[in-house]
């Protein structure tokens, strides 16, 4: 049947009706589409933030004799990040461990300690220090002799010196140590670090190492001088 000429345009206009809402979903979602797009590029080109600092570390100096038996009592204190062997306080640049132990150049065998002060403070390292030390003698520690074996704290600004000089004074005040306390608190100078057979001593060689320090009489030593808080491998 043949539609009259006044439906056709009904049939076009329904089709029309029908067809509007599709179309006006058709443009939301290109719409949509353009703002997500639009979103993510601004995202994309925004500047990201920094990454988080490195943690900060500090440096902590001191001398106490053999550096192979001063790097473990650090070593297991939590916040300690390394040690390192070295020489510190003489007068020849880039000294050998011969020259050092001869007593010709007037550097001390020193463990450079580097740790995190969020985790462990100086005054800790300072008490962890003096009860891994004799600190009645100078010129020596336990079996080794010469002013490359003295006692020594290494400051570095004003607050470690405060703290060395306060934590001594402690100690003297305690008359633990009738005889005085013969370790110096001096400026630090520059470090050397040790030949590399020297660092780790302990871990890499410690049959070697055990019997180094129960020859020195070390333990004894520490023993007699702090009882119970006698610092330990």
């Amino acid at each position: 049947m043949i539609a009259a000429p006044n439906e056709v345009p009904r049939a076009a206009a329904a089709r029309g009706a029908h067809a509007r809402p599709w179309a006006r979903w058709g443009r939301l979602i290109v719409a949509v589409a353009a703002l997500a797009a639009t979103t993510a590029g601004a995202q994309a080109s925004a500047p990201r933030p920094a990454a988080a600092p490195a943690p900060a570390s500090a440096v902590a100096t001191f001398a106490g004799g053999c550096f192979w038996c001063m790097e473990p009592p650090f070593d297991k204190l939590d916040g300690v990040i390394e040690t390192t062997s070295g020489y510190m306080g003489g007068r020849e640049r880039n000294p050998t461990y011969e020259q050092v132990s001869s007593g010709a150049t007037g550097h001390a065998e020193v463990v450079q300690v580097r740790y995190d002060p969020s985790r462990v403070t100086y005054e800790r390292l300072l008490e962890v220090f003096w009860r891994n030390i004799d600190p009645t003698v100078k010129d020596r520690q336990f079996c080794d002799t010469g002013d490359q074996y003295r006692s020594a704290i290494f400051f570095r600004d004003e607050a470690q010196r405060t703290a060395a000089e306060r934590s001594k004074a402690a100690l003297e005040a305690s008359g633990r140590f009738p005889g005085g306390i013969k370790t110096e608190i001096v400026p630090a100078g520059p470090f050397y670090r040790a030949e590399e057979y020297h660092q780790d001593y302990a871990t890499k060689n410690p049959v070697r190492y055990r019997y180094y320090r129960w020859g020195c009489g070390r333990d004894q030593r520490l023993e007699q001088l702090w009882g119970e808080e006698a610092g330990g491998h």
